[in-house]
């Protein structure tokens, strides 16, 4: 066994290890016999310049002796995976999981037998890529028992070990590969072993849970590199097997694009419509696939219907008309959508950029007759009510919204009329 390689983090860059409530945390845990580490994302994405949002735990204590010293210290511990070893404590309000040590005991596929232990490398050699397997100490110091440094020196994202088998343990991470190398792993080309093996192993995609599908898909679809990443999958046959259906990468290329040109934040759902909507049946597709939530579907099926019918010749009326009806967040979707596919048109085609950018210029406004008005002028309610009122609305929509006194009754009185 070969000893670990360790190096120290620049005090600034880890300010994070001396924060509270990590800091009382590990004056609980890193005591009396025990020893705590923090693991995984928040060593790695220190090293890597990246903002660091969860920290995780890894530690020597059993969990009833994590749970025993947590309550002691006043912080509140939730045994939400103790048969795996995790232990949830919350420190003012903070949630950190923190893990027992474990060792495989005996190996035969994904029903490894696993026991927890006291072996720093025996842990680390269970993880799945070796930039997630790199342990930081409460001074500092990065313990790697992997080679996890000499791939974030070089970006590159390896399974830990043999790669067949980290992913016969869990065919997620052949998604967790991808987004991990969209996230971390630059534009280069990912690494031939562990691509040849997500490759061989592609079935197993089928056995995993849409839920777990769709959670990896969301968050790789707005990784930095996630054009690469996907056309990497594309190119061995994965991404058409998680989508149902062929993908359309360069309208996806071409949204990023957009997003970054208009400042706006990578959009998840909306970067899924890129690659995978034309029509309302990609979204129900979609939705069966991934389990989307009902929002997300929504918000894909809008997509899906009519965008072909948004140039960068659409009118402002008609695009006035489109942000009342589907609200302002739908036709921005709608919108971006038409554009990514309309690329000939230049990214700087001003027209476009004018269409766009119209629901932070204007505002729908609200219908503003209601069913009094035309009940005050003698309709009865009933049918001819909805019919007035249905007559008026598109009347006012056809007069671009006005919404002063003397168009409203004019237009009210025309609509008692037909009635």
């Amino acid at each position: 066994m070969s000893s670990p390689r360790r190096i120290q983090i620049d005090p600034g860059r880890a300010s994070w290890l001396r924060d509270d409530p990590l800091s009382r945390l590990l004056d609980v845990l890193d005591r009396d016999g025990e020893e705590a580490r923090v693991v995984g994302g928040a060593a790695r994405n220190t090293l890597l310049g990246e903002p660091v949002s969860e920290i995780d735990i890894a530690t020597t204590a059993l969990p009833d002796e994590v749970i025993r010293r947590a309550a002691a210290a006043g912080f509140k511990p939730v045994a939400t995976g103790i048969d795996h070893g995790t232990v949830t404590v919350v420190v003012n309000g903070t949630p950190f999981e923190v893990t027992t040590l474990r060792e495989d005991v005996e190996t035969f596929g994904r029903h490894a037998r696993v026991a927890f232990g006291r072996n720093w490398q025996h842990d680390a050699e269970r993880r799945d890529f070796t930039m997630n397997a790199l342990y930081a100490s409460r001074d500092g110091t990065v313990h790697d028992y992997v080679g996890g440094l000499e791939d974030i020196a070089a970006r590159r994202v390896r399974f830990i070990g043999d790669p067949a088998r980290r992913i016969e343990e869990d065919y997620l991470r052949i998604l967790r590969f991808f987004r991990f190398h969209a996230a971390y792993g630059g534009s280069a080309a990912p690494d031939p072993q562990g691509l040849s093996a997500c490759i061989a192993a592609r079935a197993g995609l089928e056995t995993l849970s849409r839920e777990r599908v769709r959670a990896e898909m969301l968050k790789l679809v707005v990784a930095i590199h996630a054009v690469p990443a996907l056309a990497s999958m594309s190119e061995a046959g994965l991404l058409v097997m998680v989508l149902g259906g062929e993908p359309l990468l360069a309208s996806f290329a071409n949204m990023t694009k957009l997003e970054h040109e208009l400042s706006f934040p990578p959009d998840p759902v909306r970067r899924l419509g890129a690659l995978a909507v034309s029509t309302t049946e990609d979204a129900e597709r979609l939705r069966d696939r991934l389990r989307l939530a009902n929002a997300e579907y929504d918000r894909l099926a809008s997509m899906g219907e009519r965008w072909r019918q948004i140039s960068a010749a659409t009118d402002m009326h008609d695009a006035r008309v489109l942000i009342y009806r589907l609200g302002p967040d739908k036709f921005l979707d709608r919108a971006l959508l038409a554009w990514s596919r309309a690329w000939s048109e230049g990214v700087t085609d001003n027209r476009w950029h004018h269409l766009v950018l119209l629901p932070g210029r204007w505002s729908a406004p609200t219908f503003p007759l209601k069913a009094a008005d035309f009940i005050a002028r003698g309709v009865a309610k009933g049918p001819a009510l909805g019919a007035a009122l249905r007559a008026a609305e598109e009347a006012w929509i056809a007069e671009d919204f006005p919404m002063d006194a003397e168009a409203c009754e004019r237009i009210a009185a025309a609509a008692v009329g037909s009635a």
